[in-house]
């Protein structure tokens, strides 16, 4: 998946913008997950609960019933004398994020090469190849085109949400929605969306995808392992100065901010 840091938009940030219908506990736990995928929340920090009140703008009883639901998904935890914690970044999450996000994206895309149609894989395609060519003319330059890499990220999780949703299975969706939170945190501290990042990224699933289109599983399974090993590599070794520094060259200069 391609994850960048990026300033807040009005329909990530605020939790009233397509947030579900149901308890105010929901939409605090929707708030809370909306502000993990844009980079307000990041991993290890400490959070109180009237910090979060004023995060999601969301009363206390509603962050206080979230939490349980946030604890049991591993995505905080208490420290004794400190407060809540969002999980930390370790080898032993990255591990375990990255081997449960190849388990189930190998199910789902052996069962989505069977049941998506061609006029939508025509249509992803069509997407990627979009990403492409526009990333790819002239010198990358986000000033030029701001909306490429926000455009670039929707398309990348779009795509993988879309092959697990396909198996019609609510509990893997949610085990998987829940490990994607995680996997962005870890993206967040240590592999970011930059111009050097973003080709690969979009020709390693466009490679995935020409598979799909002549529905050979097998293939198609082999080349999503190789993608998400491909991110798992980059996470590992990519020192994390050396994105930084990429990231200030990427980002205009409205849009930078302290590492």
């Amino acid at each position: 998946m391609l994850v960048r840091q990026q300033s807040v938009s009005a329909s990530a940030s605020d939790p009233a913008v397509n947030a579900p219908v149901g308890s105010q506990r929901a939409i605090a736990y929707h708030g809370f997950t909306q502000h993990i995928l844009s980079g307000n929340i990041r991993s290890g920090q400490f959070i109180s609960q009237r910090e979060l009140m004023a995060l999601l703008d969301m009363p206390l009883g509603a962050v206080r019933e979230m939490i349980p639901r946030l604890e049991a998904a591993g995505l905080i935890k208490t420290v004794p004398q400190r407060g809540m914690q969002i999980v930390h970044v370790d080898l032993s999450l990255i591990r375990n994020a990255f081997q449960v996000r190849s388990m189930i994206e190998r199910e789902a895309i052996l069962g989505f090469v069977h049941s998506v149609s061609d006029a939508e894989l025509e249509a992803i395609a069509a997407a990627h190849q979009d990403i492409l060519a526009r990333a790819s003319a002239t010198p990358f330059d986000v000033t030029h085109d701001a909306d490429l890499l926000d455009q670039a990220q929707a398309i990348d999780w779009g795509l993988h949400d879309r092959m697990v949703d396909a198996l019609e299975n609510e509990i893997l969706s949610e085990i998987y929605r829940v490990n994607s939170l995680r996997v962005r945190l870890i993206k967040l501290e240590h592999s970011v969306i930059t111009a050097s990042r973003l080709i690969p990224a979009v020709q390693e699933h466009l490679q995935f995808i020409a598979a799909l289109r002549q529905r050979n599983g097998a293939e198609a399974a082999r080349l999503l392992e190789e993608h998400i090993s491909s991110a798992r590599r980059r996470v590992m070794q990519d020192p994390l100065e050396q994105i930084r520094g990429e990231i200030a060259v990427t980002r205009p200069p409205n849009k930078r901010k302290k590492a």
